[in-house]
């Protein structure tokens, strides 16, 4: 088991869905996150809905889920964003090492050596 999450938000376009990565990759709660057109089938407020959607696949770690939770909320346009983390069960050790290194905290960088 790593420390690792893979968090799931979809974006209603594109300009969002840029704007959502490029902060958080900025302020290091994630260390990459990738962006890929679905097309999404849901039902919400009593209605079947089928929305093209900007789907976030956003790498980081586990001491940074709170933080990266709270700042999905407050970019999102959607009353009740879609935010799921999965575990990295394992991976490849350079890229989980490049994976924590890139998600370090301002704190956490000032207190190495």
């Amino acid at each position: 088991m790593t420390d690792g999450l893979v968090v799931l938000c979809t974006c209603p376009d594109e300009p969002t869905a840029d704007r959502i990565a490029r902060e958080l990759v900025s302020g290091s709660l994630a260390a990459c996150v990738t962006r890929g057109a679905f097309r999404s089938t849901y039902r919400w407020q009593g209605s079947l809905q089928d929305e093209p959607e900007v789907l976030l696949v956003i790498k980081t770690v586990r001491s940074r889920y709170a933080e990266l939770e709270m700042r999905l909320k407050a970019l999102h346009p959607y009353q009740v964003p879609e935010i799921i983390a999965l575990p990295i069960a394992t991976g490849s050790e350079p890229y989980l090492a490049w994976l924590a290194a890139q998600t370090r905290s301002a704190a956490e960088v000032r207190g190495s050596p």
